[in-house]
Parts: C-alpha cells; structure tokens; sequence
C-alpha cells in the first residue's frame, strides 16, 4: 500500500504548485477499463477534503451524490490532470501542511484497494513515492498544463483532445469546475480560445515527437 511520507528529501510547502506523477508498479497499466478511470476520479475528488469522513469504499451511490464539501477544507488544489493507462498526471497546489502527501496517500490506499479487490491481486499498485515538480513561474505553470494535456496526443491515444475523457482539457473548455480549478491557469489568458490555441498549436508536434521516439525504438531494436 501506498504510505504517507512525511520526509521527502524536498519539503511540499503550503501556497506553492507542483506538477505530480507516478506510473504503475512495473510499468503495469492501472486502468484496464471505463469503470477503472471513474472510479479513480470520484477518489480524486473525495479525497482533495480533508475529514472527518468515511472511507470512499463504504459511500453509496447516493451518499457521493449528497457530498456537499466545505471549500475551505481543501487540502489541495486541482488545476489540472490526466489520467493515462499506466501513469497519471496532476497539477496542484498544496493549501494545507503536508495537504499533498496525505491526499496522495488517501487517493493511491484507497484506488490500490479497489484495484486489488477487483482483479485478485495483491501487492503496490503504484511505484514507490510520487515524484513532484516544482513550479517557479507562472510560464512554467502554464506549459505544464499543456503538457499534461497534451499527454494522450503524445501517446497516440486520441488526435482530438477535447474527447478525451480521462483529463481535465474538457473541463477547461467547458468551464466545468467539479474537480479542477480550472481558472488558475485559465486567467493567464485573454480568452478561453488563447488557452485552446495554446494547446491545440503543439498536437502536431506532438504527433511528430511520437513518430520519431518510435522509428528510434524500432532502429535500436
């Protein structure tokens, strides 16, 4: 199981925004199927308040329905994410002392959890602590965002992002803010169609750089 690390070589220090990634254990995909992906954000989502609070395993279809949390409880702030096969992607900004490693900690127990129980497996799911980036500028914020999104592009999931349902793009350009907050990244920009300009602009490249990471692969083989 995933375990709450309170000595990080790189203290995760409140008000300040980090760029978060881990990868399955072996490089095992963690998501096998639709179901797996809506499970993981609903826990993403659960998990970003602090409790007192049941664990998500015990809640109902209906009492995730009436989950009405205090904002103020936040332990962390989503900007944004993305959900791939075998790793995921966040952007987040810590609001509350070691906010991050105990929403981290919840999410990963609680999704290694289902995940075991659900395919008869035992063992970590995930590979060893979360690696975290921090951000020192508002241009680094920005790039990172689009490089989150531009993830399933990048790996020859999708060519059209916006259909993409495992990351937060959607939310971006629909103004949807049940789990990300979208508009930190957002006000950077004069327009919401800046921001898809932005993005959109790199999906051919992106493309190129996954051809050309093949051929590589395929001429050291």
């Amino acid at each position: 199981m995933y375990k709450y690390m309170p000595g990080r070589a790189t203290p995760l220090v409140i008000g300040e925004y980090y760029h978060l990634f881990n990868r399955g254990s072996e490089k095992r995909d963690i998501f096998t199927q639709p179901r797996d992906y809506k499970r993981f954000l609903k826990t993403l989502y659960y998990y970003q308040y602090t409790g007192p609070k049941i664990s998500f395993s015990k809640f109902t279809k209906s009492d995730f329905n009436s989950f009405k949390p205090n904002p103020e409880n936040k332990l962390v702030q989503i900007l944004c994410y993305c959900l791939m096969p075998n790793h995921i992607h966040f952007l987040l900004k810590q609001v509350k002392e070691n906010g991050i490693s105990i929403f981290m900690s919840q999410l990963f127990n609680s999704y290694t959890k289902y995940f075991n129980t659900k395919y008869n497996r035992v063992g970590a799911l995930f590979q060893g602590v979360f690696k975290s980036v921090l951000m020192e500028s508002d241009e680094q914020l920005k790039h990172t965002s689009r490089y989150i999104h531009l993830n399933p592009v990048v790996a020859g999931l999708t060519n059209d992002l916006f259909s993409y349902n495992w990351s937060s793009y959607y939310d971006f350009l629909t103004g949807n803010e049940k789990i990300s907050s979208v508009n930190q990244v957002l006000n950077f920009f004069p327009s919401l169609g800046k921001y898809y300009k932005f993005v959109e602009d790199q999906v051919g490249y992106s493309k190129a750089l996954r051809i050309i990471k093949r051929q590589a692969i395929d001429f050291e083989e």
